[in-house]
């Protein structure tokens, strides 16, 4: 890596040694395994997971056609929060991502919060996956009579097993888990505009824009409710940094991320607002639901043997997919807290394949945790996991902003050199992103019932944090100090 120098001095003006960049411990013992093609496929992996392929059915039962606004307006503030952690790691790669960036510019409470709340968001998005899963599974027959937990449970054991391997099977994966999803979306839209252009029966109905206009029109039951939904449809966008966690394992990531970060925009509204709009024009609203992915109502409605099948097993996938990207994140993210002191010692243990198992298993055990749920209450334990995962993402495209804004400042002082490839109009993009971000707290609380429930629990999770800390803060200390000597 090489020395930055500001853009105060002229090249002539730097000294002789200058002071040496940030170096994070829990970047070392990686290997660089992925390739372009992987990235660039867990970049649109992770913007297309179980948010779309799940939770769209009943979203869209409750807002309507309205639903593809909440999407669009998501998606954008995914990016910018992409596109400003791609600025930092271009200034410097990091398996840690965003915690590395935390320790960086706001110390060790900083990268010691960023870290927690992200695996709030992925042990409770790993709840939900594993329950999608089963869910997907119940879809046929011969799955139809085992117990949810018992799906759940050997969805976890499949991907859990394939995760430990190596980074390049982790990488495999998630190509060809993204070339499913993408195929799959792909030819059902082309089919989906087929129906529409010739207004091709479904299921009895006639589709076209007389499928919106004849039942209550884009907001068939107002815009407080495409509103409330919101934080729901932050958590189909909750994998958009994971191509920032995998720069510390990619090849001349300043060749590769600028590229697939900016894919996402448009993938974003090709795949998540195009799919919504179809699903509008195809189907009435209410012929959806939360327990059958939309794209299966479609397709089970066609009357196509086997196509729902098909579709199905696809949204399966997706499922897997998100949970293999959660095992993968977390073990990175939670070995660079455990070099640092503020994560427990057995999180930073890597195999020969260079792989931190300790941190994977980690999260697997919270999973482990969601079968308990699914066994206790099967019918809601998705969308109460959602709401836990949300107030995750939301505090990690925070820290991520918020080490945004840190950046640009000491950039504006002279300290660092901001990339070429950078968040634009800071730093009004950060102080927007986290409005937004606060106002989706806002109406999780004015959703009442579970979203109510959640956010009255953020002064228990910030105890939590709280005492946490004290617990670990020696270790820290000694640590930091032990790095520095």
């Amino acid at each position: 890596m090489s020395d930055r120098v500001t853009a105060a001095e002229p090249l002539s003006a730097v000294p002789a040694s200058p002071a040496a960049p940030h170096v994070d411990a829990g970047d070392a013992g990686y290997r660089k395994d992925l390739k372009s093609r992987h990235v660039n496929m867990i970049a649109i992996g992770g913007a297309i997971g179980t948010g779309l392929f799940l939770g769209a059915g009943g979203r869209m039962s409750q807002a309507g056609p309205s639903l593809f606004i909440a999407y669009a307006v998501c998606g954008v503030f995914a990016f910018l929060v992409v596109r400003a952690l791609g600025e930092l790691v271009l200034y410097r790669p990091s398996s840690g991502a965003f915690v590395s960036y935390a320790r960086e510019f706001m110390g060790e409470k900083g990268a010691y919060t960023a870290g927690w709340l992200y695996f709030l968001n992925w042990s409770t998005t790993a709840v939900a996956d594993i329950t999608a899963a089963a869910t997907y599974a119940h879809f046929w027959a011969m799955f139809s009579d085992v117990p949810q937990w018992i799906l759940a449970l050997i969805a976890l054991a499949v991907v859990l097993a394939a995760n430990l391997i190596s980074v390049k099977y982790f990488g495999e994966m998630e190509f060809w888990f993204a070339i499913i999803k993408v195929g799959a979306l792909v030819v059902f839209m082309l089919i989906g505009i087929y129906l529409v252009v010739t207004s091709h029966e479904i299921g009895g109905h006639t589709p076209g824009l007389a499928t919106v206009t004849d039942n209550g029109g884009i907001f068939p039951s107002g815009v407080m409710p495409m509103l409330l939904l919101i934080q729901g449809v932050v958590f189909a966008y909750a994998s958009v940094e994971l191509c920032g966690v995998a720069a510390g394992e990619t090849e001349n990531p300043e060749k590769i991320m600028p590229k697939a970060i900016n894919s996402i925009m448009w993938r974003v509204g090709l795949f998540y607002v195009g799919s919504v709009i179809l699903l509008a024009l195809l189907l009435p609203y209410t012929a959806y639901s939360g327990d059958q992915s939309p794209f299966v109502t479609v397709f089970d409605k066609l009357g196509i043997p086997g196509a729902a099948g098909v579709m199905n097993l696809v949204v399966l996938t997706a499922a897997l997919s998100s949970l293999n990207s959660g095992l993968y994140s977390t073990g990175r993210i939670l070995r660079s807290m455990s070099l640092a002191g503020s994560a427990p010692k057995f999180t930073g243990v890597m195999n020969k394949g260079g792989v931190p198992y300790g941190g994977i298993l980690l999260t697997a055990g919270f999973g482990i945790l969601g079968v308990g749920l699914n066994y206790v209450m099967p019918e809601d334990a998705f969308e109460l996991v959602l709401n836990f995962a949300s107030i995750g993402i939301i505090g990690t495209w925070a820290m991520i902003m918020v080490c945004s804004l840190l950046f640009w400042r000491r950039a504006q002082e002279g300290k660092v050199t901001r990339p070429g490839y950078n968040l634009p109009w800071a730093p009004y993009t950060q102080i927007v992103t986290l409005g937004f971000l606060g106002s989706v707290l806002v109406l999780m609380w004015m959703d009442g019932g579970v979203g109510r429930t959640t956010v009255a629990c953020l002064p228990l999770i910030a105890a939590a944090l709280v005492g946490g800390w004290f617990l670990v803060r020696r270790r820290v200390r000694t640590t930091a100090a032990a790095h520095r000597n």
